[in-house]
């Protein structure tokens, strides 16, 4: 059952009383961008939950997702703080902006990145610790029998019209999974795709095919990603891996989806100890995350909800983020 949270341990003060943030360094109005995916709205409402409380700021959550946001903070400087930036589709502008003294880098915010992969189920993984690649999952098509087809191994796919789809079928053909003898299983949206996982791990059976993490899937159903055999070649990658109907592509990996925290030079050089906080605000692994998304969907949970179920069972890790003063004032708040 969705478990009911108090709404009102964060603060509600209005944007027009409260200054914007002030150049004695004292943190005023803080614009922090809400974007529209599940661990980008769970970690924008702990940075309001700790701002507010912590820091005195006061502070709006805008609506936001990766281009307009990023594009809107280099050409106007609002919002303040883009929390979950994923920068790899936006790198060249984004540098620049870096570079030109509108934007900051403030923290890796995920310290793994996003991960995209092929994976097994932990129990597979350690019942059979001779299977650490692609290469050699391959091997074993009699491992993962295709459930329409059980003389046949199964890869299963990305959702259907994702991106991730096109990628995933170049690696199958460049892997020569075919002449191994699979078949690439189409799961024809993401709850396809999740219930054969989930599926797999209530009858404890073997499963191979594609997914990503930070997710709640991998936070309920601990997965394994398989070795690549080779390093990531950028040039591949554009020229074939990610193209459509690519004739001959070769085997590659996926590259690191790098996730910062992107904040305005004007937040960065005012904001005082607020900033310092969210220089050290970042998770080194994703399993933290994989967790809390997981909490938030079996309990039908808000950002707002999920943060502070985060802040009141998770204080080993954001404490570190913050001085002891910063987080006694958070803690007497929940």
């Amino acid at each position: 059952m969705k478990q009911l949270l108090a709404t009102t341990f964060f603060v509600a003060a209005s944007a027009s009383l409260v200054p914007a943030l002030a150049a004695d360094g004292t943190c005023g109005r803080v614009t922090i961008a809400n974007m529209n995916w599940q661990s980008a709205e769970l970690i924008a409402w702990v940075d309001k939950a700790i701002l507010e409380n912590g820091y005195g700021c006061s502070v709006d959550l805008v609506p936001g997702d990766t281009q307009p946001t990023l594009t809107s903070m280099a050409e106007k400087g609002e919002p303040d703080i883009a929390p979950e930036a994923w920068i790899n589709a936006m790198r060249e502008p984004l540098d620049k902006a870096v570079a030109e003294g509108k934007l900051v880098y403030a923290v890796e915010e995920l310290g793994e990145g996003g991960v995209e992969g092929w994976w097994v189920p932990d129990y597979f993984a350690a019942a059979h610790p001779d299977i650490k690649t692609i290469d050699d999952a391959l091997k074993h098509p009699e491992l993962f029998p295709d459930p329409e087809d059980p003389s046949k191994g199964a890869v299963h796919n990305c959702p259907s019209g994702w991106n991730c789809q096109i990628t995933t079928g170049n690696f199958f053909k460049a892997y020569d999974a075919e002449s191994r003898g699979f078949n690439l299983l189409d799961t024809g949206s993401a709850a396809g795709l999740d219930g054969s996982i989930a599926k797999a791990f209530e009858r404890q059976q073997p499963w191979l095919g594609y997914y990503w993490a930070p997710t709640a899937i991998l936070g309920k159903y601990h997965l394994v990603r398989l070795d690549f055999d080779v390093p990531y070649d950028e040039a591949e990658w554009n020229a074939c891996t990610s193209v459509a109907d690519c004739a001959a592509p070769k085997k590659n990996a996926w590259a690191k989806s790098e996730v910062f925290t992107v904040v305005t030079t004007r937040f960065a050089e005012q904001a005082g100890p607020a900033y310092d906080y969210i220089k050290a605000r970042s998770f080194p692994t994703n399993e933290p995350v994989n967790e809390m998304l997981a909490w938030m969907t079996d309990n039908q949970a808000t950002g707002e909800e999920g943060a502070r179920y985060f802040l009141k069972e998770k204080a080993d890790i954001w404490t570190k983020w913050v001085p002891a003063e910063v987080a006694e004032k958070v803690k007497a708040a929940l």
